[in-house]
């Protein structure tokens, strides 16, 4: 891997991750275009280490949000903890078989990354339509109606890259009749435990299985300086997505990232066709 492809995957990273368009298919689909699949380097660790940057950008702007999670009555860090077993498990399943490198290494990933891009832009105008069209005065506070549909989506977006976590978080929620700005704050919120839990069990297994220091071998010499500095970009393009996020969600305002998601997914079959993915 050469120091400029950290750089970039580190931008798209932090842009993406908290724009409802799924990080998790942008770095699939670069890492393709970049030949950086099936290299021998553990893309699924270093995606994790650039999710960690991100999850700076999380804590740097939601610190009293988290420091008020450990106050009574504790109520919003049940509704977290209850959020993040779908996930959870999902994840420890996904990591026994293996199965996201091999959705990603898949031949048809460009066929795979145009469906789910495709479908997170509906669920973003389906969002954006019931946002505008219902009535402030029926929008329901934080409570399990709302953090239990999030939780749900969140284990499903785990699954499939080109489907937004944030997208899918935030459409259930707000499906289920919830307040956007809580919405929003809880759905940051959701990502720390799942970064975190991520990044632990693919250390603990790279490491178990030799896999990490294979990883390393593969990056070359410029291993160290990929891995630092894919984070610290990572994190400082975060803040700038988190910040324009919120904005989007106050308004409701998603045709734009829905449009832009469509002509990704056009882009996908394009470059699969052409062999370039």
């Amino acid at each position: 891997m050469e120091i400029w492809q950290a750089i970039v995957l580190g931008i798209v990273q932090g842009l993406t991750e908290f724009l409802p368009v799924s990080s998790s298919g942008h770095l699939v689909l670069l890492q393709g275009i970049m030949g950086l699949t099936g290299s021998g380097i553990n893309l699924t660790l270093f995606n994790i280490i650039l999710h960690v940057g991100t999850l700076v950008a999380v804590c740097a702007i939601f610190w009293r949000d988290i420091i008020d999670l450990f106050k009574k009555p504790f109520k919003t860090l049940l509704y977290l903890i209850v959020a993040t077993i779908p996930a959870g498990v999902v994840g420890l399943v996904l990591a026994a078989l293996n199965a996201e490198d091999a959705i990603n290494n898949s031949p048809y990933i460009g066929i795979l990354l145009a469906v789910f891009f495709t479908l997170t832009a509906i669920l973003l105008l389906v969002t954006e339509v019931y946002a505008k069209r219902r009535a402030k005065e029926k929008e329901l506070p934080l409570g399990w109606r709302t953090t239990v549909p999030m939780g749900l989506a969140q284990a499903v977006a785990a699954i499939f890259p080109g489907l937004s976590r944030s997208g899918s978080t935030i459409c259930a929620g707000v499906l289920a009749g919830g307040r956007s700005e809580d919405l929003s704050k809880f759905s940051f919120l959701m990502s720390i435990p799942v970064i975190l839990g991520s990044f632990a069990v693919s250390l603990i297994m790279g490491a178990a299985d030799g896999e990490l220091s294979a990883s390393f071998a593969a990056m070359g010499t410029n291993a160290g300086w990929c891995i630092a500095l894919g984070f610290i970009v990572s994190a400082i393009s975060g803040l700038l997505a988190i910040k324009l996020m919120l904005g989007a969600i106050r308004k409701a305002n998603y045709k734009w990232f829905s449009l832009y998601l469509v002509l990704l997914a056009i882009a996908c079959i394009v470059l699969y066709c052409t062999g370039v993915i």
